[in-house]
């Protein structure tokens, strides 16, 4: 039988209510905006599956030192089709001392530009760009926060 319950989401990066209006404010004008085609989506082959290229190669840092991602989306296209699309930039992390530890130090460096939501019932952290249309930056800072753990793995962050 599937469980009809909604899944315990608890975010656990703090934002100030400014924050989370103008978020609010920003989806909605996303949702009203026109979606128009600048190019399609660009993938590259990771561990057996396509992600999204401007995710790849932060992927393959996390993957090397030996902390697994389950999902991401870079949502960088401007169209609103799911294939192409997210409205927010995220990686999936499952729960590990490895990725908690990068989890915690990453709240503490990115701050507001990082939303981060923990499920416990699948012991999984969501990470994701705060603000819509912000997706290439996070993407970027993203990479830059993991190449620096990848150079001094992890310690003194």
């Amino acid at each position: 039988m599937i469980n009809a319950q909604p899944m315990e989401e608890v975010i656990l990066s703090h934002h100030k209510e400014e924050c989370w209006r103008r978020r609010e404010l920003e989806r909605i004008a996303w949702i009203q905006a026109p979606k128009i085609r600048k190019k399609s989506k660009a993938v590259r082959w990771l561990n057996q599956d396509y992600v999204d290229e401007e995710l790849h190669p932060t992927l393959l840092l996390l993957n090397e030192i030996g902390i697994a991602t389950e999902y991401s989306c870079a949502g960088v296209s401007t169209l609103d089709e799911p294939e192409d699309h997210s409205l927010y930039a995220y990686v999936t992390l499952p729960e590990t001392p490895s990725s908690t530890l990068f989890v915690q130090n990453l709240m503490e460096k990115m701050g507001h530009r990082v939303l981060v939501s923990y499920e416990p019932d699948r012991r999984r952290y969501d990470l994701s760009s705060f603000f819509i249309q912000h997706n290439r930056s996070f993407c970027m800072l993203l990479y830059y926060f993991t190449l620096k753990w990848h150079q001094i793995d992890g310690s003194d962050l």
